[in-house]
């Protein structure tokens, strides 16, 4: 205890012998306090008074300057703060901010903190810019203080800084940009379903045909199959030729491929998409609150966009199904030029396989081919049939430069089925050729970083043709043809960096020709129709700084001249469009669409019994007297939420269509071949629920749909719609393990509505040649509901070190199920009623085994 005193002793030597040097170090150290209560003090010490806005000042800290003279200690502050100080007298000064100041940043990577040269220094709403140097910094002087300045980088999202928070002494601000992939990710408003399917912020689906994961009954990444399994379209008669969009008829959507218009996608009589998935980039599809840039398409626009991008090296596969073989390439010519190519090809004219005898029973029942395959008492009877299909597709790409790329690309599809009758005494041979054969070219421009714009042109060629020996005497032809060129530019400018502004205008010209001859007893028949349409859109798009509210609204002017009927006549539409998205939280999103459109080309469902028994659709121009221009107006509202891998969509719409004839909408009964003209309303209720992480996705979806007619002529005037589906709900689920990926699903619909006969002795009309049926009130009977479950099985391995491998199983209908898609009635020759059921696909596997490299 008494030896404590002598370390205290220590201690307290050691403190003094340390004080001098901590006092040094406090003094050599810069004293860094707010402004505010430093000009207070400077007023004291030096009697003076200083004028100023306290918002200008409150937030700015200073170093104490090292002077003692008050007009050094002001230069110094000016020099720190960027602010204007001036001297009124020897007592009053004023403090102001200079509307003008210089700025200097050092933009960096904010993942690997590397410095970013050449990055892209904008101040917007002024014409200068400049780039970082080599080490990642930029200076710029006179830059008005509230200028928002717009740091860009190729791969980087691009950033806004409001210039005075870079201003003020060296050293620069830091300034760090994040990957262009996060910018990518605030874009995308939902992924559901399965990979590559997803919901942006303007409401439309884009499917990315590369990443598209499995989905029931899949094997393949058929797009117009995919797109089925979304709320609120479906196929009422299996087909992708016949998607129906929220009540829609296939005929009312705008099928773009590369921007050209396609007046044919199926083959096998639409139970097969004819666009090769492989090269195809992405399918956007858009159901209400459509672009200004898109005419026609009343229910929906599907645009299919191939890729885009230049390849410095070789990209290709191969492979086969049940059906088809396909092989596709892209292939580099030089640094700016390379060449895509898919060919497609059917097995079905040499080799019979379990899923081509399913389709083929299901394209051909009830007809002719049909029943003579079907048929044991036609003794002596010999019926072949030869039916292919294939399609070709092309593009050139090419790179002129940074800002300019040209594109050319075309598509051949082909049908053909060449089908033959002899018995002893007769030969009978029945034709049908289906092609569609189309070219276009595009220019793209990016003329300043702020205004770009994109050139498109394009013709197509669709031709329907048939011929059909009724007798050894009699042969009945028939022709569709349709003639397409267009012309369509359009510019964006960004106003701005929340504004976008497009314009543009689009010339098309549509000719439809409709012949029939017959030889006995002699008809001709040969009607033409050309329509030029002018168009001008104009639309503002707004994205606000924080991402809460995206906003587009915009309109399209048509002027439609119709050149070559017996009356012409002219029409002016005003088509307004407006898109509404808003967070209302980070989880939470809520959308408003609006469309007004218009279309001029609509399908003919010919249901007579005259070639084959099957049914074609023939293309037809509006004339303004037996067909209107089809016009429609749709709203909608609609909620979206997504957190933690789940995600639940919810949606309302009401959409009025006029201007349609019963001729249009497949009418089985005694209003089929009059060509009354009405209308049709649909309101319904789509509802998503979707559950996904990385090894399962599973959903259940529900629509709702109330669709009825009204034409003025008929009676009753009002009666559900032929695609009346009340009620249809989807349930299904995708798990991947490794290599291996499962999809299993279920399929249920109310029935659709059909029109049956009278009862008794009612049923039949004897008083007209021919005799007729007399038929209930339109559609006052449904069909039995629909169900149908699906499977498909995937795996994926390696051939080697660069060629990956996929086999694939699939089942249709596994259940077997005999759903009838639709019903409808005839007279035979004995005049008695037939019943005509047209069913579903029965079990129908497939197989198929892929390559690419």
């Amino acid at each position: 205890m008494m030896r404590r005193p002598k370390y205290v002793a220590v201690l307290i030597y050691f403190s003094l012998l340390f004080v001098p040097f901590m006092g040094s170090t406090q003094e050599n150290s810069p004293q860094i306090l707010p402004l505010t209560p430093y000009i207070e003090q400077l007023e004291r010490e030096h009697n003076v008074k200083f004028s100023f806005i306290d918002d200008d000042i409150r937030s700015i800290r200073v170093t104490l300057p090292a002077s003692q003279l008050l007009d050094e200690i002001l230069k110094d502050l000016e020099v720190q703060t960027g602010l204007r100080i001036s001297k009124l007298n020897n007592r009053y000064y004023t403090i102001v901010k200079d509307p003008l100041v210089d700025i200097c940043g050092l933009v960096v990577d904010n993942f690997e903190n590397s410095t970013l040269s050449s990055a892209t220094i904008e101040v917007l709403g002024t014409p200068k810019h400049i780039i970082t140097d080599t080490n990642g910094q930029f200076h710029l002087s006179g830059i008005p203080r509230k200028a928002y300045i717009a740091i860009k980088h190729l791969g980087y999202k691009t950033k806004y800084i409001v210039a005075e928070e870079l201003a003020g002494p060296a050293p620069c601000s830091l300034i760090p940009l994040a990957t262009r992939y996060e910018e990518l990710n605030e874009v995308v408003v939902y992924q559901f379903l399965t990979t590559g399917i997803s919901k942006e912020e303007d409401a439309s689906i884009v499917l990315n045909t590369g990443k598209i994961g499995i989905l029931p009954g899949l094997i393949e990444p058929d797009v117009l199959q995919t797109i089925q399994a979304l709320p609120g379209i479906k196929s009422v008669d299996e087909t992708v030729s016949d998607i129906n969009v929220r009540g829609g008829t296939n005929d009312q959507n705008l099928i773009l491929y590369d921007g050209i218009k396609m007046y044919q996608s199926g083959h096998f009589f639409g139970l097969i998409s004819a666009f090769n998935p492989y090269l195809t980039e992405k399918v956007t599809l858009i159901k209400n609150g459509t672009s200004a840039e898109y005419g026609d398409g009343v229910s929906s626009v599907i645009s299919i966009e191939t890729k885009n991008k230049v390849k410095q090296h070789f990209v290709g596969g191969a492979g086969f199904n049940l059906l088809s073989g396909d092989v596709f390439g892209h292939v580099p010519v030089s640094e700016k030029v390379s060449l895509q190519f898919s060919g497609r090809r059917s097995t079905t004219d040499f080799l019979k396989t379990p899923t081509y005898d399913r389709f083929f029973e299901k394209a051909f029942q009830d007809s002719e081919v049909g029943a003579g395959n079907s048929t044991e008492d036609n003794k002596g009877l010999i019926q072949k049939e030869d039916f292919y299909f294939y399609d070709v597709t092309g593009k050139i790409l090419y790179d002129i430069n940074d800002k300019h790329k040209a594109r050319v690309s075309f598509i051949h599809i082909d049908n053909h089925l060449n089908y033959n009758e002899t018995t002893e005494n007769d030969h009978k041979q029945s034709l049908l050729e289906q092609q569609n054969f189309s070219i276009g070219g595009s220019l793209q421009s990016s003329w300043t970083p702020r205004f770009s714009s994109h050139l498109n042109a394009y013709y197509t060629r669709y031709d329907l043709d048939t011929q059909n020996s009724v007798s050894e005497s009699q042969q009945l032809f028939q022709n569709n043809q349709v003639l397409e060129n267009s012309i369509k530019l359009k510019t964006n400018y960004q106003l701005g960096n929340t504004l976008n502004w497009l314009n543009g205008y689009q010339l098309n010209e549509t000719g439809i020709t409709n012949r029939t001859v017959v030889t006995q007893p002699a008809y001709r028949s040969n009607i033409k129709s050309v329509i030029l349409t002018h168009s001008f859109f104009s639309e503002l798009a707004y994205r606000s700084p924080n991402n809460k509210w995206f906003a587009r609204g915009g309109a399209r002017l048509n002027y439609i001249n119709n050149l070559k009927t017996f009356d012409t006549f002219d029409a002016l539409l005003v088509e307004p469009r407006i898109n509404l998205n808003y967070a209302i939280t980070r989880d939470l999103k809520v959308e408003a669409l609006a469309e007004i459109k218009s279309q001029t080309s609509n399908q003919i469902i010919d249901l007579e019994q005259n070639f084959l028994g099957i049914e074609k659709r023939r293309w037809i121009l509006s004339d303004n007297q037996k067909l209107p221009i089809t016009k429609s107006k749709q709203a909608s509202l609609g909620f979206n939420y997504d957190k933690n891998n789940l995600y639940v969509g919810f949606e309302g719409f009401y959409k009025k269509v006029e201007g349609i004839s019963t001729a249009t909408q497949g009418f089985q009964n005694k209003d089929q071949f009059n060509g009354e003209i009405g209308s049709y309303d649909v309101s319904g209720l789509e509802f998503l629920i979707n559950k996904k992480t990385n090894t399962y996705s599973t959903w259940l979806s529900y629509t709702y749909n109330y669709n009825n007619y009204y034409f003025k002529d008929l009676v009753p005037h009002t009666f559900p719609n032929n695609l009346d589906i009340r009620h249809t709900i989807t349930f299904a689920g995708t798990y991947t393990i490794n290599d291996f990926k499962i999809g299993l699903g279920a399929n249920y619909r109310t029935g659709k509505p059909y029109t049956q006969p009278q009862e008794g002795n009612n049923a039949i009309d004897t008083s007209t040649f021919p005799n007729r049926i007399n038929y209930q009130e339109p559609n006052s009977s449904r069909l039995p509901a629909y169900l149908r479950a699906d499977a498909s099985f995937l795996y994926n391995f390696n051939l080697g070190s660069s060629i990956k491998a996929t086999v694939g199983a699939s089942v249709l209908n596994i259940l077997n199920k005999k759903n009838i898609l639709n019903t409808y009635y005839r007279l035979n020759d004995e005049n008695e009623i037939e019943t005509i059921n047209r069913v579903s696909l029965g079990v129908t596997p497939n197989v198929s085994f892929r390559m690419n490299f």
